[in-house]
């Protein structure tokens, strides 16, 4: 499951609205990755590497006026039932580090929290696009990686038969048994 959680006050947006935002001015210490081209330049790097996949969704959301942005980008290959997926967040108002997890599932919710199989953050300062670039190429291979290993688990436990009852049992749904 993958899930971009919106209950602080935040608020849903498409991509493009995203441009809209004013991006505030870079300082010594803080170099502001707007948030559109942050999207941007991460479909692209995605679909240049993950060229087996199709992207199958994006979700975009703000808090703080739009200081504040969260996003999760789906992909999936044709003949799988899990997609990989990125979350990222992003802000201009220096109240959270650059994050980027990835994996089968993910989770980035308005409350800052950010989860993924692989999560990296980056601060705000000089080089930030470039070490951002690099970082999500390295982090994106690793993660493919630990996918097809997802992937490769998960088609060896469907073809597990267990009885109804041994199977809630795993999950940890208890069947009274009297019944």
């Amino acid at each position: 499951m993958n899930q971009l959680f919106v209950h602080r006050g935040g608020e849903l947006l498409t991509k493009d609205q995203l441009d809209l935002i004013p991006v505030p001015k870079t300082t010594d210490s803080y170099i502001p990755v707007p948030h559109y081209q942050l999207s941007d330049r991460l479909i692209t790097i995605s679909t240049d590497i993950l060229r087996d996949y199709v992207m199958v969704g994006e979700n975009y959301a703000v808090a703080r006026q739009g200081n504040q942005m969260f996003a999760v980008l789906k992909f999936q290959k044709e003949e799988s039932d899990i997609g990989l997926s990125i979350a990222f967040r992003n802000s201009y108002d220096r109240s959270m580090s650059l994050g980027l997890a990835i994996g089968a599932t993910v989770f980035v919710c308005d409350n800052l929290a950010i989860q993924g199989d692989i999560v990296v953050m980056r601060k705000h300062t000089k080089n930030v696009w470039n070490e951002l670039e690099d970082l999500t190429i390295t982090t994106l291979y690793k993660s493919e990686k630990q996918f097809q290993q997802i992937v490769a688990d998960a088609e060896l436990l469907k073809r597990q038969n267990l009885p109804d009852d041994e199977a809630f049992m795993f999950m940890g749904c208890f069947l009274d048994m009297a019944s």
